[in-house]
């Protein structure tokens, strides 16, 4: 079954380049992005390990965890590591996670059910080059999925994340092109008595479903 935007995020015991997790209690209270890989020693995914060993204290800032995975097993990830460190100038600062089996690509329905672990190529795990933010009640608030010629955005998956953050606590949604710190828009679900309460300096609205008003803190 294909998982959505609001689903439980599945739980799984798997083997890491930090020790054997099971992902619910490796989460514990806070946020997650599990991003995942076709495979170790590939280009793209050098670069964008490397990149993420960059952004790694952002994400802690914002009480969220980064756990990465790749369908090697784990011993070949730490080999990898080597690689990424010497080419990206970055270690490798949090978990990777070994599935050799393809247990937790399957369960995240990032590749066909029907697929077998063992000896692969990249192309046969074309798939596995998904993210999912996961809220600290263990649900899927965000899904994004490139292909494999073209690396992945940790800038935006940021950006992403405070949006969502912003946005479980108050009732407001982000523009376009939002960044931290600008304004955002009241939801279209709030009435103007209950806005007027939430937002006593007011807003500004072009049309009457767009009421703009600065960010919360």
């Amino acid at each position: 079954m294909s998982l959505r935007i609001g689903d439980e995020a599945p739980d799984f015991t798997a083997d890491t380049t930090a020790g054997r997790i099971r992902f619910h209690e490796w989460i514990g209270d806070g946020w997650a992005i599990l991003f995942s890989h076709p495979k170790d020693f590939t280009p793209v995914c050098t670069t964008e390990l490397g990149y993420m060993a960059r952004l790694k204290h952002e994400f802690e800032g914002r009480n969220c965890k980064v756990l990465g995975l790749s369908i090697d097993p784990v011993a070949d990830h730490d080999r990898w590591a080597k690689d990424i460190e010497e080419t990206q100038g970055r270690a490798v600062n949090y978990p990777l996670v070994g599935d050799p089996e393809l247990a937790v690509a399957k369960l995240y329905d990032m590749i066909h059910p029907n697929a077998t672990g063992g000896p692969r190529t990249a192309a046969d795990n074309a798939t596995i080059r998904s993210v999912f933010v996961i809220g600290p009640d263990k649900r899927i608030k965000a899904t994004l999925t490139y292909p494999m010629s073209t690396g992945r955005n940790f800038d935006e998956v940021l950006r992403l994340l405070d949006s969502i953050q912003l946005t479980a606590k108050h009732k407001v949604a982000t523009p376009v092109n939002w960044k931290q710190g600008e304004d955002v828009i009241i939801l279209a679900s709030v009435p103007d008595d209950e806005a007027r309460q939430r937002f006593p300096g007011g807003w500004r609205a072009p049309r009457p479903y767009l009421r703009i008003v600065p960010q919360p803190r």
